[in-house]
């Protein structure tokens, strides 16, 4: 088994460990966290392009020593022509195309803010062209196809193949690559080493967002030049929950981040005392049920949500909701479930400033749209809207649609501050539910709580089941109280299944150690400065 990384002088954790060293080479240089997670997301655009891209949307946690966490959302909303009559004549929003194109990509406005939040912070700031060297060098020089990218192509190269450039830049001969041959993306070095020169807004409001908007057009998607330069990431408050030790963090609506923390603050309310048993499990499986609830009825575009979503993690509520638990039976499931792929990362730097941080392009290669002029994969957020006019998530031009992707944070009473998060869909809340409490509550290392079998009730990666799935390390007494509980098990072939995401944390402690773990499942690290 591995063990939990420890360190002084910072740390960085990412689901690819050149995106990790590249984090953690700016902080060897005198960076902060933040510009190391600028370097860490740029990196991973490039080595992990299934996962996400500079195409796709983002999402902040930062907090500094003496100071109030302080969230940014960087999710685009959709285009002023998406409208539902656009897609008129079609049931559902296209999955995969220029179709699936039809959302503003906001993560890079979201790197620009968070550099401009650290402005005044104490220290020289790191040039631009410095945080984007290593993501500009892999891109041009070449990165190894991780078996998470071969196998996903191959899988999904029927929806992929014929998207318009994605044959050009993610395939050979027409056939997804294996893993260990080398990928070149020209086009995006070029790119990014625009950035570098002309700066982050130029994606928004210069050369590049011309050429963008143009390419757009021209293929089909509804997106113009003039959405990209109406808008900016914004700084949001976070929602937080009081537990007993800690106050745990994470976004608003749009995000799911409301689920994430119910699920806690139900499970500790059923005064589970002992991890990896039926009461863990079941407790937190249903309590993930009672927040999926509250979530499909309240995250929506956030100036559309029916009621304030703090109020929803008021402690009466809270107490209800585990009142309706049976600590022996399930609930019968099925709730409407989302999907979608991502990557989470944390930074923490020798100041104690640390960054929750997730990216993505919502689907595996989301729209599979690559902008052959600039190289750059447009993600498919947009096709979570709806075609129904009444339902809560309907297209409209200008709102955002509900994302999955909910960073995490946690301050202890002691001290501690803990980054922490994952990719997965519907499986976020839920890993980093049994991230956390196997940690914090069960007194597992960080690298025991992410190594440890985990579950997912509902779906991700495209999978439209609603099982309760397992991964095949479960004790199977355990596996058989579930289901007689009434719990919809489904058994997973592997003991490490991608199908769980990939996880990740950090901790800081009070005397400056900082611990960090990165997921087995993943090709990720966690990289340290001494």
């Amino acid at each position: 088994m591995q063990h939990t990384c420890q360190a002084l002088g910072g740390m960085v954790v990412a689901p690819h460990h050149l995106a990790a060293q590249a984090g953690r080479d700016v902080l060897r240089d005198g960076g902060n966290a933040v510009e190391a997670m600028v370097a860490a997301a740029a990196t991973i655009a490039v080595v992990y392009p299934h996962m996400n891209s500079i195409g796709g949307d983002g999402f902040w946690l930062v907090h500094r020593p003496g100071h109030a966490p302080c969230a940014i959302d960087a999710s685009g909303p959709s285009a002023s022509l998406a409208s539902r009559s656009f897609y008129a004549g079609q049931r559902s929003i296209p999955s995969r195309g220029p179709g699936a194109a039809l959302s503003v990509a906001g993560t890079l406005s979201g790197w620009q803010l968070a550099l401009q939040r650290t402005a005044d912070w104490p220290g020289t700031r790191m040039p631009l062209d410095r945080l984007l060297q290593d993501a500009i060098g892999h891109a041009r020089k070449g990165i190894v196809v991780s078996s998470s990218q071969a196998e996903l192509t191959r899988a999904k190269l029927e929806q992929l193949n014929g998207v318009h450039g994605f044959a050009d830049v993610f395939l050979r001969a027409g056939q997804a690559p294996r893993c260990g041959d080398i990928l070149r993306q020209g086009a995006l070095a070029d790119t990014l080493a625009h950035l570098a020169r002309a700066g982050l807004d130029d994606f928004y409001r210069g050369s590049l967002a011309e050429a963008v908007g143009t390419e757009l057009q021209r293929i089909g998607s509804p997106l113009r030049t003039a959405d990209l330069q109406a808008w900016s990431a914004e700084v949001v408050e976070p929602l937080q929950l009081r537990l007993a030790d800690c106050t745990i963090y994470n976004l608003p609506p749009s995000t799911q981040g409301l689920a994430s923390l119910m699920i806690l603050g139900i499970f500790e309310r059923l005064g589970v005392s002992q991890g990896e048993g039926f009461a863990h499990v079941h407790g937190l499986v249903e309590a993930t049920k009672r927040a999926f609830r509250v979530r499909n009825r309240v995250v929506t575009d956030p100036r559309r949500v029916p009621v304030p979503p703090q109020a929803e993690l008021r402690d009466e509520l809270l107490e209800l909701l585990a009142a309706d638990i049976d600590p022996d039976r399930a609930l019968p499931w099925p709730e409407p479930a989302q999907g979608g792929d991502t990557v989470w990362m944390g930074a923490v730097d020798r100041d104690g400033c640390a960054v929750s941080f997730i990216q993505s392009v919502y689907w595996e290669f989301g729209s599979a749209v690559v902008l052959r002029d600039t190289g750059i994969t447009w993600q498919n957020r947009g096709i979570s809207f709806s075609l129904d006019a009444c339902d809560l998530n309907a297209l409209e031009p200008g709102r955002k649609p509900f994302h999955t992707l909910n960073p995490a944070l946690a301050l202890f009473d002691d001290g501690r501050c803990m980054p922490y998060g994952t990719m997965g869909g519907e499986g976020q809340p839920q890993t980093q539910a049994a991230v956390f409490t196997r940690y914090a509550r069960f007194g597992m290392t960080l690298q025991q709580a992410i190594d440890a079998p985990r579950w997912l009730l509902g779906r991700t990666w495209g999978d439209l089941s609603t099982t309760l799935k397992l991964e095949a390390r479960f004790d199977r007494q355990l596996v058989e109280r579930l289901r007689e509980a009434g719990h919809a098990v489904e058994a997973l072939p592997d003991d490490y299944s991608d199908t769980m995401g990939h996880a990740g944390a950090l901790v800081r402690h009070a005397d400056g150690r900082i611990e960090g773990a990165a997921d087995p499942r993943s090709d990720g690290a966690a990289a340290a400065v001494g």
